[in-house]
């Protein structure tokens, strides 16, 4: 790129002159209300152009779980397109304006299914049933002008048609079998087993171009037509290479889609591979693209709108010396004699690591992290580097999941403290424009301002704090983020700073090394040391804060999940006193073990000279805080081993003293039907009550009761 090096802003200084998002309300956000607002998922519609629909998430009636739902965003108001208490899973635009998506719905009451059907919303009339299997189906695409649909599914190994496979599958059932015999690696993936099925792709010919059709037009304004039943889609299995399915692009004119798997490897346990797929009834075999060696893997992009390239993703993998880098390909592989070009990088001088979207046959329109913000770029594939068409510094959006649309370009926008809402974004101009937003929008307490200080090492590092709007000095709660490839510059609804600064508490969201939208080099100078200036940075951050005289220096408490947790166990053993208490949350303990026993083969080499200077475990007698320890049993990214080894060590090896009665002050909250991230209403209730409550009672001396609802 050829702007100048960054230099931060000022402190305390964020330019508001950008479209602000959704209304303010008067009350602050407690935590009851962060958890019941129905939240916008993102947007779907036909690339020719269109109505424009959004997922959008609410409570059940029983106000336990929640429903995903369809919404159309039409110009002042938004239309429920779909109801009752089951799900929308995977949803496509037909050009018609018609709908096919994925539900577990059954029959006229809407009940639940154990598998997910294939389900058509037509423009006027009922959603209607197009088919289902058992295993139901996974994401759905619409090609070759709605006439193709495809559809990705598991199918039993021995099957080799879906009537086979209904049979197999339902011996299997009535046989009570359980076991998955594997033979490659991983053998479950964040939250969920994986097998017995193997996912393929699986692809039917609609009986009309138009999926959406309707018998007759309306007879009067006020009347609905009723839409003729659906013929029965037949599916058909393309032929697929071998290796695990773990992404997939269909070229618009439905000819073939580019498939990505996962392959073990002479040195590695995984490896990935691009195909090019026959999705035709020729059913040609499968020809291969790219494969990824020790040194690279590729990822599988979107095919362009006149079916001849496709992007690509070519990630540098870590080992001991080498740092994850992301760099975006075009491949050609839809000539006129079908054959494929070798990969030309793409805005190779664009130091960011872009989400991109072909706007036309040559154009793209891409998303990045941006300087602790997000920003959406566009330029050509021939390119040296894109232009930035909104965000970065001088606005604090981030933009995600970009659709092109007759032209238009349509996203989500969000801010550390404003939900997700749609937005349009002029091609031409950048100029973003909200749209009817589904969702509940929601107030965030206090202010937001920019911190900047220097790293260790010079370098200039940055962070958002909230800050309550009581006069201080205010306790401060510093939360770090996961990844370790991230930012804090979105909304979450899982670390949402807004119940603790409503409680009074000002929050920290430091972006240290190793955080993205800053340019490879923050990447490189924390990966190899993920104690070293990750740690740093995030200090310089705090002491910077608590300089200010709205802050109690002497009221601090760290919290945070995954390489957030990481870095809170490495805190704990490295500051002594410095944070009065300390919260890990699905967090890197021991970093050998972790290694043989993630699903992430990536980390065990990458970490292995790491381990005897970076491994928190090795520090846990120097642990002198109280500290909550959160962990779900279905997390297999980090598996729940950690959580167990952590709180062991903390009873049997920290210095921290014991509460007056002789008891531990260190607390296990553990969920035993959770994975990673804590998903279910009511243990995400208590999870925020958790941790506020031992936050305040640590920080400010507060008497703190756990829920009742905790047992």
């Amino acid at each position: 790129m050829t702007e100048p090096p960054y230099s931060p802003a000022a402190p305390d200084t964020v330019d508001a002159a950008v479209p602000e998002g959704p209304a303010a309300q008067d009350a602050s956000t407690p935590i009851t209300e962060l958890l019941d607002a129905s939240r916008f998922g993102g947007l779907v519609a036909a690339r020719s152009g269109g109505p424009v629909f959004a997922t959008v998430s609410a409570l059940d009636s029983a106000g336990t779980g929640r429903v995903t739902r369809i919404v159309q965003l039409d110009e002042e108001s938004t239309s429920t397109l779909t109801r009752g208490p089951a799900s929308v899973g995977s949803v496509a635009a037909a050009a018609s304006g018609a709908l096919v998506f994925t539900s577990k719905r059954t029959g006229e009451d809407g009940s639940e299914a154990k598998d997910a059907g294939l389900w058509i919303l037509p423009v006027r009339g009922e959603a209607r049933r197009l088919a289902e299997r058992p295993g139901g189906f996974g994401s759905v695409v619409l090609a070759s002008e709605d006439s193709v649909l495809v559809t990705e599914v598991g199918v039993h190994t021995h099957a080799s048609s879906e009537e086979e496979h209904a049979e197999l599958a339902k011996a299997r059932t009535e046989a009570k079998v359980s076991g998955i015999l594997h033979a490659g690696f991983p053998t479950r993936y964040w939250d969920h087993d994986l097998g017995p099925f193997r996912q393929t792709l699986a692809v039917a010919r609609c009986a009309s171009p138009d999926p959406g059709a309707v018998s007759a037009p309306l007879s009067t304004p006020a009347a609905r037509s009723i839409p003729e039943a659906p013929a029965p889609l037949s599916f058909a299995y393309p032929a697929m290479p071998d290796g695990r399915l773990t992404g997939w692009s269909v070229a618009p004119n439905g000819t073939f889609a580019v498939v990505e798997v996962e392959v073990p490897a002479p040195g590695a346990l995984q490896t990935s591979q691009l195909w090019k797929v026959d999705l035709t009834e020729a059913c040609a075999a499968p020809v291969l693209l790219l494969a990824g060696d020790l040194e690279y893997d590729w990822s599988v992009g979107e095919v362009s709108p006149d079916s001849i390239r496709v992007l690509a993703t070519r990630t540098r993998r870590r080992n001991p010396t080498t740092t994850l880098r992301q760099d975006l390909f075009v491949l050609e592989v839809g000539g006129a004699d079908g054959t494929a070009r070798a990969p030309a990088p793409v805005w190779e001088k664009g130091d960011r690591w872009f989400s991109a979207t072909w706007f036309d046959e040559a154009t793209l329109v891409a998303t990045s992290d941006d300087l602790g913000r997000g920003a959406v770029w566009t330029g050509a594939i021939t390119d040296e580097e894109p232009r930035r068409l909104t965000g970065g510094p001088g606005q604090r959006f981030h933009y995600a999941g970009l659709v092109v649309t007759g032209g238009r370009v349509v996203a989500g926008a969000s801010a550390v403290d404003v939900p997700p809402f749609p937005v349009e974004i002029d091609p031409g101009t950048g100029e973003v424009t909200p749209l009817t937003n589904p969702a509940t929008e929601l107030t965030a307490p206090g202010s937001m301002h920019e911190v900047v200080a220097t790293g260790k090492d010079g370098t200039a590092v940055r962070a958002w704090l909230r800050v309550p709007e009581a006069e201080g000095p205010h306790p401060l709660l510093v939360m770090v983020h996961g990844g370790p490839w991230g930012s804090w510059n979105a909304w979450t609804w899982r670390w949402n700073p807004n119940p603790f600064v409503a409680a009074g508490f000002a929050v920290l969201l430091p972006d240290p090394a190793i955080s993205t939208g800053y340019g490879q080099d923050m990447i490189d100078r924390g990966e190899l040391e993920l104690g070293g200036a990750p740690y740093t940075d995030i200090l310089a951050l705090v002491d910077q804060t608590v300089a200010r005289p709205d802050i109690d220096e002497e009221r601090t408490a760290l919290a945070g999940g995954s390489y957030g947790g990481y870095m809170a166990n490495w805190m704990a053993g490295h500051t002594k006193n410095r944070f009065r208490c300390i919260v890990t949350h699905a967090s890197l303990w021991n970093v050998d073990s972790m290694g043989r026993t993630t699903d992430n083969e990536s980390w065990e080499a990458a970490m292995r000279e790491q381990i005897a200077v970076y491994s928190p475990h090795r520090f846990a007698s120097a642990i002198e805080v109280p500290m909550l320890v959160i962990h779900g049993d279905r997390d297999y990214r980090v598996p729940i081993s950690q959580g167990h080894e952590l709180w062991f060590d903390l009873l049997t090896k920290s210095a921290t003293p014991l509460a007056a009665d002789g008891s531990t002050q260190h607390r296990y909250l553990y969920f035993p039907d959770e994975g990673h991230w804590i998903l279910g209403r009511g243990n995400a209730q208590v999870w925020y009550e958790a941790v506020l409550g031992f936050v305040n009672e640590k920080v400010n001396g507060e008497t703190w009761e756990k829920p009742a609802t905790l047992g």
